[in-house]
Formats: C-alpha cells, sequence, structure tokens
C-alpha cells in the first residue's frame, strides 16, 4: 500500500512540477487559437475550458488505463512506479507536446506536423501505421465495451448472436458522433459519460483503503514477479500498460481538442492533467487487481475483461459495481468514436476533401467503417481474436508515439528549446517497441530476448541521431511550411 500511495505524489506532485517545465518551454502566449481564427461549427468550435478538459480525458482514457494496468500488475509491484514515472515524463509530455504543436500550426493532425517537421517520407510511413492503429482502436472499443455490456450488464450467454445488435448499436453512435458538428453529440453527452467515469474510479479507490490490506502483492510476488505468461517485464510491460503510461493514439485526440480549446493559457490542463488524470486511473485499477489477487478472492488471471466485474463488485457491491461497470463501459465507446472522427479528418485531410459538406462526411466515414466491421468479424470467428488484436493494438499504438515524439524532438530543437524532453521518451519507447516485436512469439519474430535487446538499442540510438541530425538540417525548410 506505501509504494502505491507513494506512486500516486509521484504522479501528482512530480506531474505539477513536471508540467510547468515542459510549459516553460512552449512559450504559450494570447494569440488567436485555431478555435477562435478558423471557427467553422463543425470541428473548430471554441468550448468552456471544463469541458475541453472532460472531453479530452474520455478521448484519451478508452479501456487502455484498466485493462492494461490489470495485466499489468502481474509484472509485480513495481507497477506503482513505472506507471507514474512513465506517465510524468513520458505520455503527459507528449500528450502536451502535439496538442500545442497542432494548435500552432493551424489545428494540423499528427501526420501534417510529421511532414513538416521530419519530411514527406516519414510522413507516408506514419500515415499507414496511423491509418492501421485508428482501425485498431476503433475495433477494439466496439469490441470490449460490447463485451462487457452483454455479458456483465444484460447477462446474455458467451456466443449470443444478441451480442451483433449491441455491436450494431455501437457502431450507429459512431457514425454519428464521426460526421456531426462536434458540440452537436460530443460536447453534450460526454460530461454525462465522464459522470459514470468518475464515480466508477472513485469507488475502487474508496475500496481499495476499505477492503484492501496493507501489504498489497500475490503469493510470490514481490517488486518484480514472474509472468503467468513468462513475458519479462522489459519490453512487455510497458506495451500491455500503453495508455496508462504513453499512447501514441493520444496524438490523434489532442489534436482534435486543439481545434475548441480558446486560449493557449488553457494548453496545460487540457492536455498535460488529463493525462495524469489517466495515470491516476490506471494506478486505482492496478491496486485494485492487486487487492484481488493478494486475498485470492480470483486467481491469477491475464484475461483482464473478466476481472473488471470482479473488482467492481468486490469494491462497489452488485448496484456500485454495476456503475463502475458501466463507466469502463463508457470509456472505450468515448475513444473509439473520436479513434474515427480523427481517421476521417486525416484521410480528409490527406486526399483535400472539403469536410463542410455533410455528404462528403458521411461518404468519408462509411468507407472508413468497412474494414473496421471486416477487423471485428476475423477477432470474434477466432478464439484468439481478441488476444492478439490487443497485442497488435499496444505495439502500433506505442510505435506512432515514437513518430509524434520525434516530431516534437524537432519543433524543440527548431524553437531552439530543450528537445531532450521528448528526445529522451521517443529513444526508450523505440527500444520497448522494436525489442517487444523481436521477441514477442506471439505477435513477433520470437527471437531470444538477448538479441532483441541488442538490436532493439541499436535501432533506437539509430532513430535518435537521424532524427536530430534532419532535424536540424531541415530548419530553413520547416521555416517556410505553413500548416493550413
Amino acid at each position: 500500500m506505501t509504494l502505491f500511495i507513494i506512486g500516486l505524489v509521484i504522479l501528482l506532485v512530480g506531474g505539477h512540477f513536471y508540467s510547468k517545465y515542459v510549459e516553460s518551454q512552449l512559450d504559450l502566449d494570447d494569440r488567436p487559437t485555431p478555435a477562435v481564427a478558423k471557427a467553422d461549427g463543425i470541428d473548430f468550435v471554441a468550448m468552456p475550458k471544463w469541458k475541453n478538459w472532460l472531453i479530452n480525458l474520455l478521448n484519451i482514457a478508452g479501456t487502455g488505463p484498466i485493462l492494461g494496468p490489470i495485466q499489468g500488475i502481474l509484472f509485480g509491484k513495481i507497477a506503482f512506479l513505472a506507471i507514474p514515472i512513465g506517465c510524468v515524463i513520458a505520455g503527459a509530455t507528449h500528450d502536451f507536446l502535439v496538442g500545442t504543436m497542432s494548435m500552432r500550426n493551424g489545428g494540423a493532425q499528427v501526420p501534417k506536423l510529421v511532414g513538416k517537421y521530419l519530411g514527406n517520407g516519414t510522413r507516408k510511413v506514419y500515415n499507414v501505421v496511423i491509418g492501421i492503429l485508428l482501425l485498431l482502436t476503433g475495433t477494439v472499443f466496439v469490441y470490449t465495451p460490447g463485451d462487457l455490456l452483454a455479458n456483465d450488464v444484460m447477462g446474455l450467454p458467451e456466443g449470443s448472436k444478441g451480442i451483433w445488435i449491441i455491436y450494431g448499436l455501437i457502431f450507429l453512435y459512431y457514425i454519428l458522433s464521426t460526421v456531426l458538428p462536434i458540440d452537436q453529440l460530443i460536447g453534450r453527452v460526454y460530461p454525462l459519460f465522464g459522470a459514470f467515469l468518475i464515480i466508477s474510479a472513485i469507488g475502487v479507490l474508496i475500496g481499495i483503503f476499505t477492503k484492501g490490506s496493507a501489504n498489497l502483492e500475490f503469493a510470490g510476488a514481490g517488486y518484480l514477479s514472474e509472468h503467468p505468461l513468462g513475458q519479462r517485464f522489459i519490453p512487455a510491460f510497458f506495451i500491455t500498460v500503453a495508455c496508462g503510461i504513453l499512447s501514441g493514439f493520444h496524438g490523434s485526440q489532442v489534436t482534435l481538442v486543439s481545434r475548441t480549446v480558446a486560449s493557449e493559457k488553457e494548453n496545460r490542463e487540457t492536455f498535460y492533467t488529463t493525462m495524469i488524470a489517466e495515470g491516476v486511473i490506471a494506478m486505482v485499477w492496478a491496486a485494485g487487481a492487486m487487492v484481488i489477487f493478494s486475498q485470492e478472492i480470483a486467481p491469477l488471471d491475464t484475461r483482464a475483461t473478466l476481472m473488471v466485474g470482479e473488482i467492481s463488485r468486490y469494491f462497489m457491491g452488485n448496484i456500485g459495481g454495476l456503475i463502475a461497470i458501466i463507466g469502463v463501459i463508457v470509456l472505450p465507446i468515448t475513444s473509439g468514436d473520436t479513434a474515427f472522427r480523427s481517421l476521417r479528418l486525416i484521410v480528409a485531410e490527406e486526399m483535400n476533401i472539403d469536410q463542410k459538406v455533410p455528404a462528403k462526411r458521411i461518404a468519408v466515414a462509411t468507407v472508413l467503417f468497412i474494414p473496421a466491421i471486416l477487423i471485428l468479424v476475423w477477432a470474434k470467428s477466432d478464439p484468439n481474436g481478441f488476444n492478439l488484436l490487443w497485442r497488435y493494438f499496444g505495439f502500433t499504438n506505442q510505435l506512432v508515439a515514437i513518430f509524434a515524439l520525434g516530431t516534437a524532438t524537432s519543433y524543440l530543437l527548431y524553437n531552439g528549446k530543450n528537445y531532450w524532453i521528448a528526445l529522451i521518451p521517443q529513444l526508450f519507447y523505440t527500444f520497448i517497441v522494436f525489442s517487444f516485436i523481436i521477441s514477442d512469439k506471439g505477435v513477433g519474430f520470437g527471437a531470444s530476448y538477448n538479441v532483441a535487446y541488442i538490436i532493439g538499442a541499436i535501432i533506437s540510438l539509430v532513430v535518435a541521431v537521424l532524427t536530430v541530425k534532419k532535424s536540424r538540417k531541415n530548419k530553413d525548410r520547416i521555416a517556410n511550411i505553413i500548416l493550413n
């Protein structure tokens, strides 16, 4: 329990002071933001700070900060330190930098930022990776809330055809939220969704202190535990707990909100502190899982979707547990909708499709939902489909973050600021991503860890050096590019 509290202090106090330093490197001022200068009533709409904060939190907090930490705690108590330190230095910093870069470039999506600061060759690679990630994200965030709603709320039997009706209704909501102006649906329903999210997190947190023991660990566990599947803490932990520490998916979300913020002075609260809030959510659910495991209320299980119900009902009873489960269902839905919205905007920007025309918005959205439905059908037809889908999602999620951190490094270097605040996380996560895909036997090449570590280290150093060299070389080119 002590380590859990220390982790929360690192997250909240460390985040406060480090965010101030990051803010000092961005020179935020009173210039007109895209929400004001480019107001169109659809995507560029100035909204109150509290609403932007809540929307951004719900956008970035899918099932990742819940399912990921529940699985991540199986690596041991070290999770209570790795989550807050990573969130402060990497995840929240990533979101703050990307959101501000977008605002300084007319509310541009990440592909345009990558093209400007790292070149069009890198942008083409990024477009493929982010397209795959957003499709996987949207599909995962239909799958998980649909199954939780069917199993834990409605009590439908396993394999029931009724689940496809639930999937269809979620897709219908996604279609509407993708094509309607951002303030007409998302801006109105998110405050209600936010209430469920906050109640569930607070309920589990109170339960940890009232029903948890002073010694949060399960049999055989220590700071580092032997994972049930034999995975190593490095690199698997940082892929498993992606959304509670660092998430490349967030880049596609903060750029949406960069179009609705009325003043740059709101950026630190809107982009940085929302990720800290997600870190708190991750810590709470990790501790909740640790209590369940340590008291042998449930066996060690890597199937995190099953553990959500166990944790919720144990800490909050049947009624409170139902509210908590609804909160967990809300999280992925409020990320899945904006995943598809982001993908629509990226495709529209890349193909120069005017999004002020409703018919064109609907046409782009329709094309995007077809492959998502096909991926969902595949995942449901394979007994191991979801596990594979989640692992590819985690890998792609962190791969995308490497591009965004490289772009932030170039941006800071161009402006004469401390680019190490972006380069160090980029260096670390390049190592994590490549050592994971080289060593993982399920979705990767299955090489030995020693080989994976060596290759991962070499690749990360090469990527960091190339990022800095390319950024310095392109200073004159960057100065002449204006993104609209």
